[in-house]
């Protein structure tokens, strides 16, 4: 396995501690519907992963910011919404609590979309 892999997967750990998190607080204490909250939660999760992402794992700090930014977006877009349809799925079709969807969509995106994405897309 290559470092960057490495820092990517632990990136993606701390920005997912972060989503979840989020989650957490948003449904279990403010009261939001569960898919507002892992919404909420994954909004807070991809600002955290593309400043990791810049500054750590893919050392993005020589290009500029705006063009990463718009790449980083649409890759999270993507990401959006195949976290907040595979949590309703999960969630909904397979009697699954939010929680224990939202952190297997999440070790799926984010092996299967995010990485690549990341590696070769908007931070190459």
């Amino acid at each position: 396995m290559s470092t960057t892999f490495i820092k990517a997967q632990a990136s993606s750990i701390i920005s997912t501690a972060f989503d979840l998190l989020t989650t957490v607080i948003c449904k279990e204490f403010l009261g939001f519907w569960y898919l507002a909250a892992s919404f909420t939660g994954t909004v807070i999760g991809g600002a955290t992963n593309f400043a990791l992402g810049r500054r750590w794992v893919f050392d993005g700090r020589h290009k500029g910011v705006p063009l990463q930014l718009i790449k980083y977006l649409i890759t999270w877009g993507g990401n959006m919404l195949l976290t907040t349809t595979g949590v309703f799925i999960v969630t909904h079709y397979f009697g699954v609590s939010y929680f224990i969807s939202k952190i297997i969509v999440a070790i799926v995106v984010g092996i299967g979309y995010n990485y690549f994405l990341q590696k070769k897309f908007v931070f190459a």
